[in-house]
């Protein structure tokens, strides 16, 4: 199919004005903003709204327009530490960063992101093959994240705040000549994320130091020297079948300015919290025996009180008619709030949202259309059960489902078995989530807490009744 074609399935397939403009981006934009594309920094500039954008991203992976990338990284520098064509191939306990000599486990939740990358066959873009992007674009295209906020002139600043850069192509070697400054100086190689710590202090020297270093695609741990300001003579040599890029970094305020430049991303958890990414996807997301770690999701749980004597009082087609027209508003809602429905389990449904303001703003309007349809009615038949409660979990594969699993599932599961009216129930770190708080005195909604024990949970948990 042709990319003209791709872009007439696009518009088909999600909402026409987002893929209006990633036409154009695709047509138009230079070649880095099509690499590692960052989606709501996309939506930011575009002025769209940020689901649509990203539901449109997804449907122009789905038909080969752009490949989607899962990327680690490192939370410190905002380098990518691996990138891999699906969650599938995060399979390790940590990820080492050798520019930050740090370990990193690889949590959902900001540690790995999710970005676009425009397809071959729709365009050719110079990150297509990395070996011929130059110093300053193999960093901005490949190295780091799209959560670094990289300046215009990004060439210019690596100069300002580098001794030496160069580009050794593979199997040669190089011996440089220079003066070593009294600073911390980290020499780096974005390709094989070799470094090595120098901390150059004390009495300048007049004799010559040195220093050889070997590339290799082997990650050794980052090594830690103590050296003289004066004349170093480095030697470099590159054992890997390709080109790597050593620079010697000055660790200064201007090296902490440029990484401390962050914008918005894509993580991984909201991605998996995406209603459109679940349809798309399904279970083929998620290895089962992968058990990736979230440190903060937030749940909702809900059930129609009295199903059983529904069914019995108006029979069973019509019980099933409303209970279907409350799954379907159930999951437009969840949708909208930018949350994703896991499973329903009988009449109950499991949905997950990134932050806790969207649950709770989900949870209203889950109880004002139930309040509508009843009023519709001229019946009360319809009473729904919510419960709310955020914490860490395991995103992991069950029954054939992409799943989560934990102590905080089980939580808002209990929280939700204690709702008995039309009154939402809430945990603490839902209500005091600061979005909430706000969203809920914009209603002049004031949650009344209690002391509550719940089942299989052994301390009483504080639950939060919204009237």
């Amino acid at each position: 199919m042709s990319a003209d074609n791709l872009f007439v399935a696009l518009r088909q397939s999600a909402d026409p004005e987002v893929a209006a403009a990633i036409e154009e981006l695709v047509r138009d934009a230079p070649d880095h903003e099509l690499s590692r594309l960052n989606v709501l920094d996309f939506a930011a500039r575009a002025g769209l709204d940020e689901e649509r954008v990203i539901a449109a991203f997804l449907h122009a992976a789905r038909l080969g327009l752009f490949e989607l990338s899962w990327n680690v990284l490192c939370p410190s520098c905002g380098g990518v530490l691996e990138a891999a064509p699906t969650l599938k191939n995060v399979d390790r306990d940590s990820y080492h960063c050798a520019w930050c000599a740090a370990a990193y486990e690889p949590t959902l939740d900001e540690v790995v992101e999710v970005t676009f990358t425009v397809s071959r066959r729709v365009r050719r873009i110079a990150a297509h093959n990395p070996d011929e992007l130059s110093y300053g674009e193999y960093f901005r295209q490949v190295f780091w994240g799209s959560g670094i906020d990289l300046p215009n002139n990004l060439e210019h600043v690596i100069e300002e705040i580098t001794l030496e850069t160069m580009e050794l192509p593979a199997g040669e070697k190089a011996l440089l000549s220079l003066q070593l400054p009294a600073e911390f100086v980290i020499l780096l190689d974005p390709v094989t994320h070799t470094s090595r710590f120098i901390d150059v202090k004390g009495e300048p020297v007049r004799e010559r130091q040195s220093l050889s270093v070997v590339f290799d695609r082997l990650r050794s741990p980052v090594e830690r020297l103590a050296l003289r300001p004066g004349p170093l003579r480095l030697s470099l040599e590159n054992r890997t079948d390709g080109r790597v890029l050593p620079g010697l970094w000055i660790a200064n305020h201007q090296l902490e300015e440029l990484l401390h430049r962050r914008r918005p991303f894509l993580t991984a958890k909201r991605l998996l919290t995406n209603q459109v990414f679940r349809d798309i996807y399904g279970v083929d997301t998620i290895d089962i025996d992968q058990r990736l770690k979230i440190t903060s999701l937030t749940f909702l749980f809900t059930d129609l009180k009295g199903s059983t004597e529904l069914y019995e009082r108006v029979g069973d087609l019509a019980a099933f008619d409303l209970v279907r027209t409350h799954f379907r508003m159930l999951h437009e809602i969840v949708a909208a709030e930018a949350g994703a429905v896991v499973k329903t389990i009988g009449d109950a449904v499991m949905a997950t949202f990134a932050t806790p303001d969207r649950a709770i703003a989900a949870a209203l309007r889950m109880r004002e259309a139930m309040r509508k349809l009843n009023h519709d009615r001229n019946s009360g038949d319809l009473v729904l059960k919510i419960g709310v409660h955020e914490g860490p979990c395991l995103a992991v594969v069950l029954n054939d489902r992409q799943d989560y699993f934990g102590q905080t599932v089980n939580i808002a599961a209990r929280v939700q078995a204690l709702a008995d009216s039309r009154s939402i129930l809430a945990t603490r770190p839902v209500v005091a989530y600061p979005q909430t708080l706000d969203l809920l005195k914009s209603r002049g909604l004031e949650p009344m807490g209690q002391s509550r024990a719940l089942r299989g949970i052994s301390d009483a948990v504080a639950v939060f009744e919204i009237p």
